[in-house]
């Protein structure tokens, strides 16, 4: 049985100072926490039901310090989901610096004010798929770590570093070493006329208000996805998350990188 304390310690986690302080977040789902068990990722607590601990092999249940056996009720009072998987976990938060060049060097992605829990894990997500390992958020989106993005990510965090910090810096850097910044913009040019560099930062604006006009300046290119529907109401715009899948697709489809 699992204890009060370590369950108000795990539920604490929801609240973003709390795992600030403890370097400290959670995972919710059988095949989430499996991933981050094969990947070998520090996790310090795992709470679960019997079937999914006896599902497990050794060698991935010995990396665990900390097991806790739950039954239906004692998960349901940690969960943040309305029903529970079978199993959930207490990850250690990765530590890796924002190294500017290195990241300007390849494909990268910066959001400006994105909110949205759920756009934000799709961003994240999608650029797992694509193949892009970093994005650099300015510093009032929302926290990766927020349970729904985490949720809706699923194992793409396994394989994209996501950074906060002053994207303008992050642009004057990258215009001075002549690295292209793509604005998408409702003005922009066609990203399916427009030519893409094999290297370049794609920023994506917030849910309604789009990029900030403070960063419209650093903006070298402006792209657009174009709208092939004559309907007049009701379509105006894609959110963020799936404006962002239709940009990588196009931007690594004319790159040329592929893995299969």
């Amino acid at each position: 049985m699992i204890s009060k304390n370590k369950i108000k310690f795990i539920t604490s986690l929801q609240k973003k100072n709390v795992r600030e302080q403890e370097k400290l977040f959670v995972i919710e789902g059988d095949k989430l926490v499996k991933e981050f068990l094969i990947a070998n990722v520090a996790i310090k607590i795992l709470v679960a039901k019997p079937e999914f601990l006896n599902s497990l092999p050794p060698e991935l249940t010995n990396i665990v310090n900390d097991i806790e056996n739950v039954n239906d009720n004692e998960l349901k009072q940690i969960s943040t989901l309305r029903t529970p998987h079978n199993a959930l976990a207490v990850v250690q938060m990765p530590e890796h610096e924002m190294n500017i060049s290195e990241i300007i060097n390849q494909f990268c992605v910066a959001l400006d004010f994105v909110q949205d829990p759920g756009n934000f894990g799709t961003i994240i997500r999608a650029a797992g798929w694509f193949g892009i390992k970093n994005i650099v958020c300015s510093m009032d989106c929302v926290d990766v770590y927020n349970p729904k993005v985490v949720q809706s990510s699923m194992g793409a965090l396994l394989h994209v570093n996501v950074f906060y910090g002053d994207l303008k810096n992050l642009f004057t850097t990258a215009i001075k070493n002549s690295v292209p910044v793509f604005g998408t913009m409702l003005e922009g040019n066609s990203i399916y006329n427009q030519k893409l560099d094999n290297k370049g930062i794609i920023l994506l604006g917030n849910e309604s208000k789009g990029i900030s006009d403070e960063l419209i300046p650093f903006i070298t290119e402006k792209i657009r996805i174009p709208k092939f529907s004559t309907a007049k109401e009701g379509i105006d715009s894609l959110n963020v998350g799936m404006a962002a899948s239709v940009v990588f697709s196009e931007f690594l489809r004319k790159s040329g990188k592929r893995t299969d």
